[in-house]
């Protein structure tokens, strides 16, 4: 399981303190999850994109390196007690972006829209039991 920490919530409403080296964790996902994927947005309409995007144009490297810095992030959900399972969809996701990202023009333009950072941010709180306000207190 998670090892002995079940989220924030236990029984009528009440919060459990998270663990201050947990929070710590979460928090940098969170922050690399947003610089990644929707650190930046396009004025006068709901698109977002982030780093990825941006580093995506370089031929090569930039999708090895915004691979990386996803990689770290399934590493530190690994670090949390994540479970091998939701492990796995998170690499699928790194996988997926990786490579449809990797094509010329279509995979800027897929970077854009297919969020991997952010999905795995998504499975992380899931698992805990948490959403992003828990990450505020």
């Amino acid at each position: 399981m998670n090892q002995g920490w079940q989220g924030s919530r236990s029984g009528a409403g009440a919060r459990q303190e998270i663990p201050i080296d947990r929070l710590v964790r979460l928090r940098r996902i969170r922050g690399l999850a947003r610089l990644m994927d929707t650190a930046l947005r396009i004025p006068g309409t709901r698109l977002s994109f982030g780093a990825d995007s941006v580093i995506g144009l370089i031929p090569g490297v930039g999708d090895f390196g915004a691979a990386a810095v996803s990689l770290f992030i399934v590493n530190e959900a690994r670090r949390l007690g994540v479970p091998n399972d939701k492990l796995l969809k998170m690499l699928v996701n790194v996988g997926f972006d990786a490579v449809v990202g990797s094509v010329p023009v279509v995979g800027d333009v897929f970077d854009v829209y297919f969020k991997s950072n952010r999905r795995n941010l998504q499975l992380v709180l899931d698992h805990f039991g948490l959403d992003h306000a828990d990450l505020d207190r």
